[in-house]
């Protein structure tokens, strides 16, 4: 039991660290420099959704890997 709780705490955190990289890369490379508030949250929004889902697929990858 103790030894799922780290597997998962150590993935949690490469998937943590995955989004924050997708997101950086996604906001500083493909999305314009926001020039509204709206635009701002338009672009957080996109570069969440994005992260969000290659964080799950990795996520569900590895546990298919593991399985």
């Amino acid at each position: 039991m103790e030894n799922r709780k780290k597997s998962a705490l150590i993935s949690g955190i490469i998937g943590a660290f995955m989004g924050l990289l997708m997101s950086f890369l996604i906001n500083y490379l493909l999305v314009p420099f926001p020039e509204t508030v709206f635009q701002n949250a338009m672009n957080n929004g996109i570069s969440g959704a994005i992260s969000g889902f290659m964080g799950g697929f990795m996520g569900l990858f590895m546990y298919l890997k593991s399985a």
